[in-house]
């Protein structure tokens, strides 16, 4: 049985890398374009069973080719996802009025991305990438701060082993520096989700430590760079470690 074809536009090469990175555990085909003109030339080609296209591309916007999708009767049944800024009133509308199926909006999150494609290709797998690393981490909780080293990171989590006592569902905040980009700080609002420590070993194959669920990415610089960076270096520079 041929897997689900699904495609995804974008003129940025880092979101498509990232968009890819969150189906890398489903089995389906990916295809990319850049632009709407080529978007639909491999429509008419490839039939595939989902399109996932950004609002604003050159050549061919997305609403664009979506309304160009929607009006061919050969393939206006195939989805379209948009993906839009969610502060501009006037691009949710004119995705609807393209006849769009549903909507991401920005900044994409891979949980949200994964569970929306989910509703047109069952196949589609919801668990988050995970990537094992070594990262120093700093975690402020209760007014102290906690050195630990970070493994096992997600979109939306870390391990991070520690012999420190912490307590489940405390508000933390963790910071670190991606090994892709140590120029800047990443700093993500979380709370523990569960302890590994003495008298309550959850895996026995990790270190002491504890999970933190992640809430809010902060940090330096631009918040939307910051997020960008973690999804990108859970999408592919994970790969090579």
């Amino acid at each position: 049985m041929s897997k689900p074809k699904v495609l995804l536009v974008d003129d940025v090469m880092l979101f498509l890398a990232i968009e890819k990175g969150f189906l890398e555990l489903s089995p389906v085909q990916v295809l990319t374009a850049q632009n709407g003109l080529d978007a639909l030339d491999i429509v008419k080609k490839e039939r595939p069973d989902l399109v996932v296209m950004d609002v604003n591309m050159p050549k061919m916007d997305g609403i664009t080719c979506c309304a160009a999708i929607k009006r061919d009767p050969e393939l206006r049944a195939i989805p379209v996802i948009m993906i839009t800024n969610a502060s501009l009133k006037r691009d949710l509308e004119s995705c609807f009025n393209a006849g769009c199926d549903d909507l991401i909006q920005k900044p994409v999150q891979g949980r949200i991305f994964l569970e929306k494609l989910r509703r047109f290709i069952p196949k589609i797998e919801r668990r988050e990438k995970r990537v094992q690393c070594r990262i120093e981490v700093q975690v402020k909780i209760n007014g102290r701060i906690i050195s630990g080293v970070g493994h096992d990171i997600s979109q939306h989590g870390m391990y991070v082993a520690s012999h420190s006592e912490v307590g489940e569902q405390s508000e933390v905040a963790v910071s670190f520096r991606l090994p892709a980009n140590d120029q800047w700080l990443t700093e993500v609002k979380g709370r523990i989700a569960w302890t590994n420590r003495a008298g309550s070993i959850k895996k026995p194959q990790m270190p002491a430590g504890f999970g933190v669920e992640f809430l809010e990415v902060t940090g330096e610089g631009l918040v939307l760079l910051r997020t960008k960076e973690l999804e990108a270096f859970i999408a592919t520079v994970g790969k090579s470690m």
